[in-house]
């Protein structure tokens, strides 16, 4: 993967097929502390913790269409990389939460990506997901939640050709916003 955007679509979808209505991620960037942190938590079905401690195997997958799962393994490679790690909680029934936490000023850390255009990909292909996405940077936050923008919309869907690119480029200037 080249970017973290990258790595967040690929873990959300794991989300999604876990059946989660709710998805909660939050990019935390702190250069003061040297730590960047994206977490991923969900309302899905959750794992067990056999399933818990064999996801980050390569040649461990609960999908049936293919014998290898490299999502959480290479996003658990990239976060150790740059002297971070990874941690998955998950309970079943209730959800999953995967957080990676990365040297933030580490020369082997990916660049973010896109954030804003990953978001509203995630968002617009999946209209019934709800999706709460916080950004920090220091001590600046922004959120992003779905079900305000839902009912501020009144019934327009949010996966409208003119509201994605709105909402995409309003993600993006509250980031820069919260950054500056």
């Amino acid at each position: 993967m080249n970017d973290l955007s990258l790595h967040l679509l690929d873990i959300v979808q794991n989300s999604i097929t876990a059946g989660a209505t709710l998805i909660t991620i939050l990019l935390d960037e702190q250069p003061g502390d040297d730590r960047l942190t994206l977490s991923i938590s969900d309302n899905g079905r959750g794992m067990t913790a056999e399933q818990v401690q064999k996801v980050t195997d390569p040649y461990f997958t609960s999908r049936t269409t293919r014998k290898v799962g490299l999502g959480i393994p290479l996003f658990k490679q990239s976060a150790e990389a740059s002297g971070g790690h990874l941690d998955i909680q998950s309970t079943t029934g209730e959800g999953t939460t995967t957080t990676a936490v990365f040297g933030y000023s580490h020369l082997d850390r990916l660049p973010l990506g896109n954030m804003a255009n990953a978001v509203m990909l995630l968002v617009s292909s999946n209209p019934v997901i709800d999706f709460v996405y916080t950004y920090r940077y220091n001590e600046g936050e922004y959120v992003f939640d779905t079900r305000e923008v839902k009912e501020a919309l009144e019934g327009v869907p949010v996966n409208e050709p003119q509201i994605i690119k709105y909402l995409e480029e309003m993600i993006s200037e509250n980031m820069q916003a919260v950054k500056s």
